[in-house]
C-alpha cells in the first residue's frame, strides 16, 4: 500500500465519520430517539445468516484505539407513534447509497425476523458544496412488491 492511498483512506474515514455524525443529529431534530447498534447478524461457513450477536470490536494496531460501534446497521431509531406505540427502526449510513451482497442479506434477515420495523439507508447528495441527505426504505426499494410478507409492514 502506497502513502497515497494510506492518505486517501484516512480522509476517508474521517468524512464517513462526519457524514455519521450529521445523519444522526438530522435524525434528533426529525423526533427520533437514536442509539449506536451494537449487534450484527452472524453468518455461517456456507453463507447462511443464523443469529443476532454482538458486533466484534475491531482493534487499530496503529492507532492503538479499540474501534467500538461496528455492528450492523449503524443506528437504532424509535419514535413514539400517535397511538401511544413505539417505531423502532434501523439506520445504516453509506455515503453512496448501495449495499453489498452480504448488508443486503443481512437487512432481509433483520426484517423478517423483526428486529426492525424498517430498515433506512441514508445516502449523501451533493448540492454544489452542500451535502444533504436522502433517505430510502430498503423494503421499498429492495423486496419485490409480489411478496405479500412485506406488503403489510411498510
Amino acid at each position: 500500500m502506497t502513502k497515497n492511498n494510506s492518505i486517501r483512506g484516512k480522509k476517508e474515514r474521517a468524512a464517513g465519520g462526519r457524514f455519521e455524525l450529521k445523519v444522526r443529529q438530522h435524525l434528533e431534530e426529525l423526533g427520533w430517539i437514536i442509539g449506536k447498534w451494537m449487534n450484527t447478524v452472524d453468518q455461517d461457513k456456507n453463507g447462511k445468516i443464523g443469529k443476532l450477536v454482538p458486533a466484534k470490536r475491531k482493534y487499530n494496531p496503529f492507532l492503538k484505539a479499540l474501534g467500538i460501534g461496528v455492528g450492523f446497521p449503524d443506528f437504532v431509531a424509535f419514535k413514539r407513534n400517535e397511538n401511544g406505540s413505539y417505531e423502532v427502526i434501523g439506520v445504516e449510513v453509506k455515503s453512496n447509497g448501495y449495499l453489498d451482497k452480504i448488508e443486503k442479506g443481512m437487512c432481509y434477515w433483520l426484517l423478517e425476523n423483526k428486529i426492525f420495523s424498517r430498515i433506512l439507508i441514508a445516502k449523501a447528495l451533493k448540492k454544489g458544496r452542500k451535502l444533504e441527505i436522502e433517505y430510502y426504505d430498503f423494503g421499498k426499494k429492495y423486496i419485490k412488491e409480489d411478496n405479500d410478507q412485506y406488503e403489510n409492514d411498510y
